[in-house]
């Protein structure tokens, strides 16, 4: 038996993230969310709104740690509950929540998936954001020898707990905008199916990013590093999967 939950990660996102749980009420799963170091304004919010739902857990970083700390957390928290897929949506409004069910459908027919939205942006995507993606979507392509990864930075998908917990226990995954393709590459090294849905992704306009230009390029340049040598290392068994399946 599935038992969702989801995991919402929040560092300075006070706008959004009342309507977010709103929409997500009707679905009667545990809500974690994670501060992960936010201002007292939004720590304050946070707080109330843990305590008008009781389905929502408020768990907080002393200090930030990065969007990826505090997923992992929320991996941890979840195991603990007994959950065993958790669906990660982001606190700034960005993704489509009437997409929820069909993640959900798509994993209770693949339970062992990481199931993830592919992004259909509208005209409020930055260029830059844009065309950055697909720079990482075409080395994504080279570190799993594979097309099946259509979208790998889209923070709007259904985890499997066990399969992430014991990633996080034998490998490093990056704890900052470098985590969602990190822990999507790794999982599909680990022989976890990765199943893409399409799904509307809209920037608002008082949408405040928390992507910080030089460090965490430098950060996500210093990961597709690695999984690059990761995939030499592996690529016997990558080429051997894609030919035998």
């Amino acid at each position: 038996m599935q038992k969702f939950a989801f995991i919402i990660p929040n560092y300075n996102h006070p706008k959004a993230i009342a309507k977010t749980l709103e929409n997500l009420e009707q679905y009667q799963f545990p809500c974690l969310i994670i501060d992960d170091g936010s201002n007292i304004e939004t720590q304050e919010i946070l707080k109330a709104l843990s305590e008008k739902y009781d389905r929502v857990i408020y768990t907080a970083h002393g200090e930030n740690q990065g969007k990826g700390a505090a997923v992992m957390t929320g991996f941890k928290l979840a195991n603990e509950l007994g959950i065993t897929h958790a669906i990660q949506v982001d606190a700034d409004g960005q993704h489509d929540l009437s997409n929820i069910q069909e993640l959900i459908g798509i994993s209770e027919n693949s339970p062992k998936a990481l199931v993830s939205g592919h992004p259909i942006y509208d005209d409020s995507v930055p260029m830059g954001r844009f065309i950055a993606r697909y720079l990482t979507h075409f080395w994504v392509w080279v570190e799993t020898l594979s097309f099946s990864i259509k979208d790998s930075m889209c923070g709007f998908r259904v985890y499997p707990i066990e399969a992430c917990c014991k990633l996080m226990k034998n490998t490093y995954i990056g704890k900052r905008m470098d985590f969602d393709t990190e822990i999507m590459v790794k999982l599909y090294w680990s022989n976890v199916p990765v199943l893409m849905t399409p799904t509307n992704v809209i920037y608002p306009d008082d949408n405040t990013s928390n992507f910080r230009v030089f460090q965490d390029n430098w950060l996500i340049t210093k990961m597709h590093t690695r999984l690059v040598f990761g995939m030499l290392l592996r690529s016997p068994l990558l080429i051997w999967r894609k030919l035998f399946g």
